[in-house]
């Protein structure tokens, strides 16, 4: 016998994970998309007249994300410009795919893009950063570089604000993440709907309380063209034992999702616990909480063949550089081993002189990319 959906007479064909309600495709489509709005407007997410940027990676979180958004903004006249912005990280045989994805999501949702590449704002891309710090700690050059290149595309297309399709899943496995870690700053701030508003560019989560299974659920049903490939790089990377945790937890309580990220929200913290300041790099002027940023540091050590220099024990890499320094200025000029570490192979086996300049760390302006 048929399953009679919970809202309406038609005949059911899923069963909500968030709720455990049974439902019919479009009784679970307005629950779905009203569930979002309603996220939005009680976080006071926009403002009428607002450019937003929808980070796109082609994935399923950001393909409904901005199809979604679009949706809602025709739908309850939000008022706001949506614009498509993607970052290339240089990936071969994944981020090249999926941004084939995120340009017929362009021309399907009828949206602006624009994509900024690893390569363009720093000389490296992935695939030459893996090669000289291995898997293990990839993907923190990633999600670093990542967060600054959102930024810095963001500012050339003036935007007001980022949104991305970061979901419950994933904030309950930051929460988990930074109570493991002990990082109280980050657990402070990691279950905020929006943040970077005493900053130059806010984010906002509209998919907060959004499951995962149901974001699949929702392009699956509605035939989303999406990319589903897991980065080829991060089969090793912290967040993956939080996120088997996680689905673990949900197996056994399906409420578990939210229950953590309610008891993020839910915490205090003691007044004398002095939560970091942002500010600007001295280095590269992007934001930052300390005088150079993450970015920077991590640049530094690639560019001069020390690429634990941002993510290992700084004082022994510190004296390692230091003792390059030295070398350098006894010999009168930089050792040539030390200048040919610093290519970031994008020249090929050569011995050009491009390494011995700068990286040009200067705000790229619009005449930088075609739009």
């Amino acid at each position: 016998m048929p399953v009679k959906c919970c809202l309406c007479d038609g005949s059911a064909v899923l069963k909500r994970p968030k709720t455990g309600d049974v439902m019919c495709k479009d009784c679970f489509y307005h629950a779905f998309e009203e569930e979002i709005h309603h996220t939005i407007v009680t976080g006071n997410l926009f403002t009428r007249g607002e450019v937003v940027a929808v980070g796109a990676s082609g994935g399923k979180d950001s393909t409904v994300l901005a199809y979604v958004m679009k949706l809602l903004n025709e739908r309850h006249d939000y008022g706001i410009k949506l614009v498509l912005l993607s970052v290339d990280e240089g990936i071969t045989g994944y981020r090249d795919d999926s941004l084939e994805t995120v340009k017929r999501n362009q021309q399907q949702y009828d949206l602006p893009l624009k994509i900024v590449s690893y390569e363009e704002l720093y000389g490296w891309s992935m695939d030459a950063i893996v090669k000289q710090v291995g898997l293990k700690n990839n993907c923190t050059f990633c999600g670093v570089f990542r967060r600054q290149a959102l930024d810095r595309g963001a500012m050339l297309l003036k935007v007001d604000k980022i949104i991305t399709g970061h979901n419950a899943d994933d904030i309950a496995e930051t929460v988990i993440m930074n109570v493991l870690r002990g990082d109280i700053a980050r657990l402070r701030r990691c279950t905020a709907i929006t943040t970077g508003t005493d900053g130059a560019l806010p984010r906002c989560k509209p998919f907060k309380y959004t499951y995962e299974k149901e974001i699949v659920m929702y392009a699956y049903f509605k035939k989303l063209d999406y990319f589903s490939t897991e980065c080829i790089y991060s089969p090793n990377a912290y967040r993956g034992h939080a996120r088997t945790y996680i689905k673990d937890l949900e197996a056994i309580r399906p409420s578990a999702i939210i229950d953590i990220i309610h008891s993020g929200e839910s915490l205090s913290f003691k007044k004398e616990v002095k939560m970091p300041v942002q500010g600007t790099c001295k280095s590269c002027g992007y934001i930052s909480s300390n005088p150079v940023c993450k970015a920077c540091v991590l640049l530094e050590g690639l560019n001069k063949g020390l690429p634990r220099l941002g993510i290992g024990k700084p004082s022994r890499e510190r004296r390692k550089l230091a003792k390059m320094e030295e070398e350098a200025t006894i010999n009168g000029s930089a050792n040539e081993s030390t200048v040919l570490k610093s290519c970031n192979k994008s020249h090929g086996s050569c011995d050009c002189k491009k390494t011995n300049k700068p990286l040009d760390r200067r705000k790229p302006n619009a005449e930088d990319f075609e739009f």
